[in-house]
């Protein structure tokens, strides 16, 4: 599969601010006494910039509850993986930015993580995991790579086998990119997976955008150079389109996806134009 990826490559400068600003919400969520998950590494990764960035994204992301789909979103990948995991397996995670998978839960012997992103902010990662002498639970490969140029290729060369089960994951990446390289890129997963594989990602619905609370907050992302830019609310349908088949999709309060955080029950499909999230897994 092919794809025109021309033009693409400009956008994509900006999405470290995205980084700092949800690792500082890993970190704040992991200071709270009922909190989800534990990240010992997050504010390390965050620093200064990214608590900063907390209040100037949105004001309540400032809050010590902060928005709640963040955790819930961590707490639900996280289980996804512990579950999926299996000696010897591959887990590749796209568009890993900040993430700390790989040095924070248990995998299971012999389990590798690829992790792919920008050379820049998997640099920058590597410097301040280093400096604060975290080391990973697992092998960690990192894949310094533009999900515009051929991230398949890099994957490849850096001991990736298509020929083996593969556990996907794509947490807070495919709204970045625009719906052409967002099904592109899950597609390419699909083609790339044997029997046993496993893909989970999340997407938000077209609502989002029409929705005025959250104007400014997207008029920020826009400002910083990393705007959302694809929505969906066929989320299921999209991923099976891309050559998946879904198992689960559900949103933040329902029992998959609550924790006893989320501070309402599922809105009704009927009512439109709401900013819906949605968490998806699925397998070939």
């Amino acid at each position: 599969m092919t794809a025109d990826l021309s033009g693409e490559r400009e956008s994509f400068a900006e999405v470290a601010k995205t980084a700092l600003w949800t690792a500082a919400a890993r970190a704040r969520e992991s200071r709270r006494h009922d909190r989800l998950f534990d990240d010992p590494f997050a504010a390390t990764l965050a620093g200064q910039e990214g608590v900063a960035l907390l209040s100037h994204f949105h004001p309540s992301h400032a809050a010590d509850e902060g928005n709640p789909f963040l955790a819930i979103r961590t707490r639900w990948f996280d289980e996804f993986l512990l579950r999926s995991a299996r000696p010897g397996c591959q887990i590749v995670g796209l568009g890993a930015g900040l993430d700390t998978r790989a040095y924070r839960l248990d995998w299971p012997e012999t389990a590798v993580v690829f992790e792919v992103d920008q050379a820049d902010l998997l640099s920058y990662k590597e410097s301040r995991l280093s400096m604060a002498g975290a080391e990973a639970r697992c092998e960690c490969r990192r894949v310094p790579v533009n999900l515009t140029d051929d991230w398949v290729g890099a994957l490849s060369d850096n001991g990736f086998d298509p020929a083996r089960p593969t556990i996907w994951f794509a947490e807070g990446l495919l709204f970045y990119l625009p719906e052409s390289l967002a099904r592109y890129v899950v597609a390419r997963t699909a083609e790339l997976s044997a029997p046993g594989s496993l893909f989970a990602a999340d997407l938000i619905g077209t609502g989002i955008f029409r929705f005025p609370y959250l104007k400014p907050f997207l008029g920020k992302l826009e400002a910083a150079g990393s705007p959302w830019r694809f929505g969906t609310d066929q989320p299921g349908g999209f991923v099976q389109n891309c050559g998946w088949l879904v198992d689960e999709v559900v949103e933040p309060g329902a029992p998959a996806a609550d924790y006893g955080r989320w501070p309402a029950s599922v809105a009704p499909e009927t009512l439109r134009d709401l900013p819906r999230s949605y968490l998806v897994e699925a397998a070939v």
